[in-house]
């Protein structure tokens, strides 16, 4: 966020719960002149919020805009670290890009960058992530967790399980998960999840978890070989999905998994990811860098790894691969 007035007027806002608040009183709560006041507010105007001002009443918030924005995010946010410190940009060549900025000069546990287009996303192994302007959540998570680094690994089934309950909460659609962190629904790719971890020895530095949903696309925005294998909510509800109260949805339950994860260990983070998992169960088929296995996936063990029995009853750990269902 790249002003703490802002931040406070966005919070006195959401606290008046749509009554009047005179300039006055939030120019002595905030600590800064009625002018200031006066800015920001025309600053919010023009960001699509509807700010109504009446002499000797003060100002009100009446709606929202639908503009993703800083603004827009920040104030429905029910987090206490997650997503406070937001930056948004119209275009990025990536937020995992501006992220390892960020992270490298300080940026804060928490910290969100968003951007409204990429042109040069990424997902697992280098692949390219189309994100056109205007449709979907493209972001990055600063994350600093007090965790040791070889369970750092374990934050991406997490994350996964965050996209899940997030789509859930303003879908109602509930989507699967394959292997590791593809977010699934009617079986095509709506999220891809990419975790990056900065360290030194064995201490991290932070990790900086990406997520790019499919939220606003129609099926003319795909081609016709993507449509075989991705979707967007949009497709699959029927109607447009606000995005800032996606990511708020997202912000929220990020933060919730990792106050449990940090205090209760991975086991129920585990119990959770393997509910929504689609290939629990099914044969598959897994290309590895050191070859093909195909067998029965029994689940993930405490590490997150991937257990798959093979038809001469041998287990297969299987650390990374491009899944296939047999």
């Amino acid at each position: 966020m790249k002003s703490n007035v802002r931040q406070a007027l966005l919070d006195a806002f959401k606290n008046a719960n749509g009554k009047f608040i005179s300039g006055e009183k939030l120019a002595q709560n905030i600590g800064c002149s009625r002018t200031a006041i006066w800015k920001h507010i025309e600053d919010l105007k023009k960001d699509g919020f509807h700010v109504e001002a009446v002499r000797k009443k003060g100002y009100r918030l009446l709606e929202q805009s639908n503009k993703l924005s800083e603004n827009e995010i920040y104030l429905g946010l029910e987090t206490e670290e997650i997503g406070r410190s937001v930056y948004f940009f119209e275009s990025v060549t990536s937020t995992q890009k501006v992220a390892k900025e960020y992270a490298m000069n300080g940026a804060k546990h928490g910290t969100l960058i968003v951007a409204d287009e990429q042109t040069e996303g990424r997902g697992r192994m280098v692949r390219k992530w189309y994100s056109p302007k205007g449709t979907g959540i493209w972001a990055s998570f600063i994350l600093r967790p007090d965790i040791q680094i070889q369970h750092a690994p374990q934050l991406t089934l997490l994350s996964a399980v965050a996209v899940v309950q997030a789509i859930k909460k303003v879908t109602h659609i509930t989507p699967e998960i394959k292997w590791p962190n593809d977010i699934l629904i009617s079986g095509r790719k709506v999220c891809g999840i990419l975790t990056e971890l900065q360290a030194e020895e064995d201490r991290i530095q932070s990790v900086i978890l990406g997520i790019g949903i499919n939220v606003n696309q129609d099926k003319n925005d795909f081609s016709a070989e993507i449509i075989k294998k991705a979707t967007s909510l949009k497709i699959e509800l029927g109607k447009t999905v606000n995005r800032s109260s996606l990511i708020q949805s997202l912000c929220y339950y990020i933060e919730q998994l990792l106050h449990l994860y940090i205090s209760e260990g991975f086991t129920p983070i585990k119990s959770l990811w393997e509910t929504y998992a689609v290939s629990i169960g099914k044969r598959i088929s897994a290309r590895t860098v050191k070859g093909t296995f195909d067998g029965v996936a029994l689940g993930i063990n405490n590490e997150g790894v991937l257990l798959l029995k093979q038809d001469n009853g041998d287990i297969v750990e299987i650390i990374s691969a491009d899944i296939d269902f047999a």
